[in-house]
């Protein structure tokens, strides 16, 4: 089925002549422009335009689908604008990309306080940035930049990637083979608990495991659960252990729920990064959002502080 803003995104370009002056005005990425165009091309069964440097010459069949799409598209553009202009209020709907764990965490409680639409997309981070960039996301929270020229990243905060375990396991046997012996009883020991891991990226063990042992964990972990938050909620049991960043269990063990276990030789740390798009009508929501991230940010190194 056809996608109409293929159509706007069409008619943007043979407007403007360029991919570039497409993406400009009707406020997405050049990779966006060229997705819906590429998309409108197979869905046509031809080419719309030829390609001659950075110009965009439409071809016979691109002038004809313009002249047969190009009236009907303004009169729906101008029945948006009538539309919102007839409005007491438009309320802006914005999209913002995070992992699960990081939106419990920080935005969850303030949602029903935002004076705008939010839609929340949970993903891996190499797709979040691709969204970002084609224009179906507004703003992402990542520990990884991307490489388009089109998204700008501003670092806010860091997290520690540690180990932590529930209350009851024996962290003096550990810390007494950590201060007298190598690496390998130190993995030996460590593969002897009881582990939990999530259904979904098992990265922060991954990254932990190598930076201290000098390759991945050769066991899997004895409980696959759904989250992060989850395994956190199962420590508090007890026992076993997990790798995760420090901010998602600050308070657990301040409040004595979780132990931490090792911070590992080398400390792992991951910068966090707002990711947005260059131009967007979004700015003042956008800024909103990072506020409060800044905000539970801070209350939180100031716990870590206490």
């Amino acid at each position: 089925m056809v996608n109409l803003e293929w159509y706007r995104t069409f008619k943007a370009i043979y407007k403007t002549g360029t991919l570039t002056g497409a993406a400009d005005s009707l406020f997405i990425s050049q990779p966006g422009v060229s997705l819906h165009l590429s998309s409108l091309e197979a869905y046509v069964g031809y080419k719309l335009f030829d390609r001659t440097g950075r110009k965009m010459i439409p071809t016979e069949r691109g002038k004809v689908l313009f002249n047969a799409v190009s009236e009907p598209i303004g009169r729906l553009e101008d029945v948006e604008k009538n539309f919102q202009k007839s409005t007491e209020k438009l309320t802006p709907t914005i999209s913002v990309g995070m992992c699960f764990e990081t939106f419990q965490t920080t935005l969850e409680q303030y949602v029903s306080t935002l004076p705008f639409n939010l839609i929340i997309s949970f993903g891996q981070y190499p797709e979040m940035l691709d969204q970002l960039d084609k224009g179906i996301l507004d703003l992402i929270i990542t520990p990884k930049k991307g490489v388009s020229p089109n998204i700008e990243h501003e670092a806010f905060s860091s997290e520690q990637i540690i180990l932590v375990g529930g209350k009851n396991v024996d962290t003096e046997s550990f810390q007494e083979v950590v201060r007298t012996k190598g690496a390998e009883h130190i993995e030996e020991w460590l593969k002897q608990e009881k582990w939990y891991g999530t259904t979904g990226d098992m990265e922060h063990l991954f990254q932990f495991w190598i930076m201290n042992f000098g390759h991945k964990p050769n066991f899997r972990p004895n409980y696959i659960v759904p989250n992060l938050n989850s395994i956190i909620r199962c420590l508090k049991g007890g026992t076993g252990l997990a790798v995760v960043p420090d901010f998602l269990c600050k308070n657990e063990i301040e409040n004595g729920d979780l132990k931490l276990i090792w911070e590992g030789e080398k400390k792992l740390e991951n910068t966090l990064y707002f990711g947005c798009r260059k131009k967007t009508n979004y700015q003042s929501e956008i800024d909103h959002i990072k506020g409060l991230f800044r905000k539970v940010m801070s209350k939180k190194d100031h716990v870590a502080q206490l």
